[in-house]
């Protein structure tokens, strides 16, 4: 198996959830296996999430930010876990994406079309939900095309998506089984 580097957000703004769990699951499993590892969780991270002024003026980066970037440009797999709130991923992690995937670090607009500037690297998204994923698709539609297909896949990442639910008073025993499915993923940088 190949040594890949690995770059994990946790995506909730609390670690101390179902999420958080998963991260830090995955996170030893894939450094046990071989893969340079790194995470950082968005709940510990100092930045302003709010675009003042849309896209006409870009707002200076912070330094959290900088180093999603790097991380970004760095791994070969990026792995991302969130709760699914609404139908969509949690304000913070929109706000996130919303200030950091720009021009010239994620995609490039041509005359026609884009360049996909992270192409070349792979992406697991995890989102747990309060119901059965299913279920939610059968009766509110696709809700990872904003990540899958808009975010990622617009800078050229190639996602696969794996959706958990329900978790609300999920048993200790569903926890292990989920747990070992990430350690599972992890291993094989999945």
């Amino acid at each position: 198996m190949k040594r890949k580097r690995i770059f994990i957000l946790l995506g909730h703004p609390n670690k101390d959830t179902l999420n958080g769990k998963m991260a830090e699951s995955y996170e030893k499993s894939a450094f046990s296996a071989g893969h340079d590892v790194r995470r950082v969780n968005i709940g510990d991270m100092k930045f302003d999430p709010i675009l003042h002024k849309g896209y006409k003026e870009i707002q200076e980066l912070e330094p959290d930010l900088k180093k999603v970037q790097e991380n970004m440009r760095w791994c070969d797999h990026f792995v991302l876990f969130y709760p699914n709130w609404w139908i969509t991923m949690p304000a913070l992690l929109k706000g996130l994406f919303d200030r950091m995937w720009l021009p010239g670090f994620a995609f490039k607009f041509k005359s026609i079309g884009w360049e996909k500037l992270l192409k070349g690297r792979s992406a697991r998204v995890i989102i747990t939900m309060n119901s059965m994923p299913i279920l939610e698709r059968i009766l509110l539609g696709d809700f990872t095309n904003e990540i899958r297909r808009g975010i990622l896949g617009f800078a050229g990442f190639k996602v696969k998506i794996s959706k958990i639910g329900p978790v609300e008073g999920i048993s200790e025993k569903k926890v292990s089984k989920i747990l070992k499915k990430v350690e599972y993923l992890a291993k094989r940088a999945k």
